[in-house]
């Protein structure tokens, strides 16, 4: 008999757990120090999870948006699931970045001595972050009718300021440094800095995920019930109009 999906999420949630705690012993024990920032490197492990995060889960509220637009007519329940997932994405994307902007903003007045400036990585970033609490504020707002396709045109608004945030500092002079990864030929980290930092964006994804999940079930259950509200509504007015005529 297979694992409910309650288990394997208890057995997932342990998981999960187990990886963060090795990834903050490598984050904080392991790792030596940087050379030039000291400990406040160690702010990384975190900082750049947080942004791995935020670009796994945008473009997967991106495309489960667009499942939804194609098949809200042909096929609801997909459709249905398609949004819930949408929203569980979306959600878990603007806590990635705003985690991420409040990581950097702390890392940033260690190494620049000031919490924010606007060059155009920043900005950028806050765009996007502000689209997408639009995004879920709109879903807070308004009525079930409209909120899938004016939540799914968000989500595409959105996305196309993805690529904007990630050339921005290719594009622009920032204060914000290069790429860690592909920006140039002094890009990456050190070998003595790879376990920490991978361990700990496979423990910060696999938490992620688990929430994501959980978001998911929680969304879907709520638009079934709203449905088969709505149906119950029409199927009354339907009775009381067959009565009265």
């Amino acid at each position: 008999m297979r694992p409910s999906i309650g288990y394997l999420r208890w057995y997932w949630l342990i998981a999960t757990l187990a990886l963060i705690g090795y990834g903050l012993d490598l984050a904080l024990r392991v790792s030596p120090p940087d050379a030039a920032q000291g400990n406040m490197i160690r702010a990384f492990y975190y900082h750049f999870p947080n942004w791995i995060g935020t670009s796994i889960f945008f473009p997967l509220n991106l495309a489960a948006s667009i499942v939804y637009l194609s098949f809200r007519f042909k096929k609801p329940v997909l459709a249905m699931k398609a949004d819930a997932l949408a929203f569980a994405c979306a959600e878990m994307g603007v806590l990635y970045c705003t985690l991420g902007l409040v990581t950097g903003s702390l890392w940033g007045r260690v190494t620049w001595g000031i919490w924010w400036t606007w060059d155009a990585r920043l900005t950028t970033t806050l765009m996007l972050w502000l689209i997408y609490v639009s995004y879920l504020m709109v879903r807070g707002f308004s009525s079930a009718s409209t909120r899938g396709v004016i939540c799914a045109a968000l989500a595409v608004f959105g996305f196309c300021d993805m690529p904007i945030v990630y050339m921005s500092t290719r594009w622009w002079r920032t204060q914000h440094p290069a790429p860690v990864f592909g920006g140039g030929a002094d890009s990456g980290i050190a070998p003595n800095m790879q376990a920490a930092v991978w361990w700990n964006v496979v423990a910060w994804l696999a938490w992620g995920a688990l929430i994501v999940s959980f978001r998911y079930s929680v969304e879907f259950r709520r638009q079934e019930l709203e449905s088969a509200k709505a149906l119950d509504a029409i199927q009354e007015n339907d009775r009381a109009g067959a009565v009265h005529g």
